[in-house]
C-alpha cells in the first residue's frame, strides 16, 4: 500500500461493519509507526461531531483530535438519519463535495494515510444521479471494501468488486469481517470462496480479517 494516499473504506451494506474496520486498521497502523487518521464522508443522523469519527478514536485508543473539533475530519452532518441524498434535502442543504476534498487534503499535509469511511454501500446515493462509487472512482481513490461472514454476504460482496472492475476503481483491500459470530461452515466457505475470487479478479488486492473482538487478524 502507498504512502501518503487517501483510501476509501465502504462496505457491501449498511451492516457490514466500516466503522469498526476503518477505526480498528487505523489501530493497527498507528502501532506501526505510520501517522494515519480516519475521515468520514458524511456523516447522517447527528447535530455536532460525527458518531463514526468518536468510535475510530475509540478503537484507536486516544482522544478527539484537533482535526475532529474543527469539524475538518467530517465537514458535512446532517440531521435526519438517512442516505445522505434524503438527510440532505431534509436539512434543506446542499451536498459540498468540494468541501470533503479540501478536508482530505488539509489531512493529507498532517498525515501519511487517511481512511476515509463511506457512508452505507458503494451505490449509497449523493444526489438523484451521482453515487458515492462516481466519486470514489471520478478521485481515483483505491477502495477498502469491508464483507461479512453472514449468509448472503457473497452475492453482495462480488457485486460490489464486479463494479469495481467495470468502473477501473482499484480494490486495496478486502477486510473479512468475523463479526457477528455465524455458523462456521458458512464462514469457513465464505472464506475459501472470497480468497478464490480475489485471486483472480483482483491480484493485488490484501486480504485482512477482523475477528469478533474487534482486532485485525490473518493478514495476506
Amino acid at each position: 500500500m502507498k504512502d501518503k494516499n487517501i483510501y476509501f473504506v465502504s462496505g457491501i451494506d449498511t451492516d457490514a461493519g466500516k466503522s469498526v474496520a476503518t477505526g480498528a486498521l487505523a489501530r493497527l497502523w498507528r502501532a506501526e509507526g505510520r501517522r494515519v487518521i480516519t475521515q468520514k464522508f458524511i456523516q447522517t443522523g447527528n447535530r455536532s461531531i460525527s458518531e463514526d469519527i468518536e468510535l475510530h478514536r475509540r478503537l484507536m485508543g486516544i482522544p478527539l483530535q484537533p482535526e475532529d473539533l474543527d469539524g475538518t475530519t467530517c465537514p458535512l452532518i446532517f440531521t435526519y438519519p438517512s442516505s445522505p441524498q434524503l438527510a440532505a434535502r431534509m436539512d434543506g442543504r446542499e451536498i459540498d463535495l468540494a468541501l470533503v476534498d479540501r478536508s482530505s487534503r488539509k489531512l493529507l499535509e498532517r498525515y501519511d494515510t487517511v481512511l476515509l469511511e463511506g457512508a452505507g454501500g458503494l451505490f449509497v446515493p449523493l444526489t438523484d444521479t451521482y453515487s458515492t462509487i462516481d466519486y470514489i472512482a471520478e478521485r481515483k481513490l483505491p477502495l477498502i471494501l469491508v464483507t461479512s461472514s453472514r449468509l448472503g454476504s457473497i452475492n453482495h460482496t462480488v457485486l460490489s468488486l464486479e463494479t469495481c472492475r467495470t468502473r477501473g476503481i482499484d480494490v486495496a483491500m478486502l477486510v473479512y469481517n468475523l463479526y457477528p459470530v455465524t455458523d462456521s461452515p458458512i464462514v469457513e466457505d465464505t472464506r475459501r470462496y472470497l480468497k478464490q475470487y480475489m485471486a483472480r479478479y483482483h491480484v493485488s488486492a490484501r486480504w485482512v480479517e477482523l475477528d469478533d473482538k474487534m482486532q485485525v487478524i490473518n493478514r495476506s
